[in-house]
């Protein structure tokens, strides 16, 4: 990862300084840096504002539940894992070497904390709305599930049968985040979080960069509905 910077927010941040020592230990996935990086902050907020889960409660039924269906890379995934304890520090500096936990695409089997195998386009957000549906059976109606997608993935048909099912029934447990940095080959009129609304999603687009702004976003979900937060990044290559 060539990106190791962490961004304005986040070095401002007291909290934030040992994420942005954490990035520096990460090296090895140069062709995915920018792609990581723009889950940044999100990510980062996420875990420090909203998310109802710590590495005690990773097998609590009623943890709140973070799918990265971004997964090709996961490198400030596995910086924020490590700066809230899901995994130990040390792990970082030989992310993808041969016996390491920490591959280009993140195991649920081997990294504690992530709750789905990613990387492959496309697979999260069918995934979230299977899990969503799942406890909504079991009547656990207070986890909340968040699922971050990259722009491009929306080219793949699976998203758009997760987006029109989730809207039909109400899935009001699911919150999609889609990183928008303009990486998408197609695109819909009136842009993303159009696509959502008229399947009767909510949506709120953001700064995805501003972190009271992806909180807001983050905590704008009506009942009855999904939720769609569409974090606008600015392309650095």
């Amino acid at each position: 990862m060539t990106t190791t910077l962490a961004t304005p927010e986040i070095a401002r941040n007291p909290a934030g300084h040992r994420l942005a020592q954490l990035l520096t230990r990460l090296v090895g996935d140069e062709k995915h840096g920018p792609s990581a990086h723009s889950t940044l902050d999100v990510l980062w907020v996420l875990y420090d504002r909203v998310l109802r889960v710590s590495p005690a409660t990773v097998d609590d039924p009623d943890r709140d539940r973070f799918l990265l269906s971004k997964g090709h890379g996961p490198a400030a995934y596995y910086a924020i894992l490590a700066a809230k304890g899901f995994i130990a520090e040390d792990r970082l500096d030989d992310m993808g070497s041969w016996d390491s936990p920490l591959g280009h695409h993140p195991d649920r089997l081997r990294v504690p904390g992530v709750e789905i195998s990613s990387g492959s386009l496309g697979h999260g957000l069918p995934i979230a709305v299977g899990i969503a549906l799942g406890l909504r059976a079991q009547g656990l109606t207070t986890p909340r599930i968040y699922v971050m997608l990259g722009d491009a993935e929306l080219d793949e048909g699976s998203n758009h049968e997760a987006i029109a099912y989730a809207g039909a029934i109400g899935l009001e447990s699911l919150t999609a985040i889609v990183i928008d940095n303009g990486s998408a080959t197609h695109g819909w009129p009136g842009g993303i979080a159009s696509r959502f609304t008229v399947n009767g999603w909510t949506a709120s687009e953001v700064d995805g960069r501003d972190h009271d702004q992806i909180e807001f976003g983050l905590r704008a979900h009506k009942f009855a509905t999904p939720h769609v937060v569409v974090a606008n990044i600015e392309r650095s290559w």
